[in-house]
């Protein structure tokens, strides 16, 4: 059966209403629609669910962009037979989101390697695709992006969308001593999230040793305790996960062609 022809009036209609992505997936519909019999109702729900559906893939992708996870690093794309051990329970948990529906935070450990940026950033994907907006970033990048706004001016801005985000994820919380307006940083953050909004925290230090990063114990006293509370702890251990990322040739790829000769060079002085 011969796809059926858009007219240029159609498609100027279409463009107008912004629904010029229908175009491209309208005529296979059309033929579908004839094959099943399909009346104009039928047919018009047919084809604007897959416009609601491009929108609403195209959404969570942006969503994701903005909140730089990387694309790799999906629940979908773990791999089961990495020699790490964790309770399945509390991640299917994390991953239900029923946390940040809740307000709560998460928290996952381990030594380094075991895969815990990999799981947070999954949890983060998770979000977006449930419409959550999410943020994450390095706990060294943000403290210095919290720094660099005392310097320009653009510290509220900052910190309300740091403390106004649905999902905050901090990787690698913890790694070095902080400074005294570091321990603020922190202090403010963990407290305006408190009850709000929620966190996740990849660490390779327990809570208890987050203590002696802090210039000033008291504010650390209060900041972990706020947010240790009011989190779901999920520890990894085993092995380095970071073996199953490496990049590797697969045995049925052509081997690379030879480099090019390059061409000698014409009147070069010896």
């Amino acid at each position: 059966m011969q796809s059926p022809t858009i007219s240029v009036d159609l498609r100027n209609v279409l463009k107008k209403l912004k629904l010029g992505h229908i175009i491209a997936t309208l005529p296979e519909r059309l033929v579908l629609a004839e094959k099943q019999e399909l009346n104009v109702e039928e047919t018009l729900l047919l084809v604007l669910s897959d416009e609601v559906s491009r929108r609403e893939s195209s959404a969570v992708q942006r969503r994701a962009d903005r909140a730089g996870l990387d694309p790799t690093m999906q629940l979908e794309r773990w791999d089961p037979t990495a020699k790490v051990r964790y309770d399945k329970r509390v991640l299917a948990e994390v991953a239900s989101l029923r946390f940040v529906e809740a307000k709560k935070n998460a928290l996952i450990l381990g030594p380094v390697g075991v895969g815990k940026t990999f799981l947070a950033s999954a949890i983060g994907h998770i979000a977006c695709r449930h419409g959550y907006n999410v943020h994450f970033t390095r706990a060294d990048a943000m403290l210095r992006r919290l720094k660099q706004s005392r310097l320009d001016n653009s510290r509220d801005a900052l910190l309300t969308e740091l403390c106004t985000v649905d999902l905050l994820v901090v990787d690698d919380f913890a790694l070095e001593p902080m400074t005294r307006d570091e321990s603020r940083d922190v202090y403010q953050l963990f407290v305006e999230r408190s009850g709000r909004a929620s966190t996740l925290v990849t660490s390779n230090r327990d809570t208890s040793e987050w203590l002696a990063t802090f210039d000033d114990v008291l504010l650390g006293q209060s900041a972990v305790d706020r947010f240790a509370h009011a989190a779901y702890d999920l520890i990894v251990e085993g092995e380095s996960y970071r073996a199953k990322l490496k990049p590797k040739v697969r045995e049925d790829d052509p081997p690379p062609p030879p480099p090019a000769n390059k061409k000698p060079l014409i009147g070069r002085r010896r």
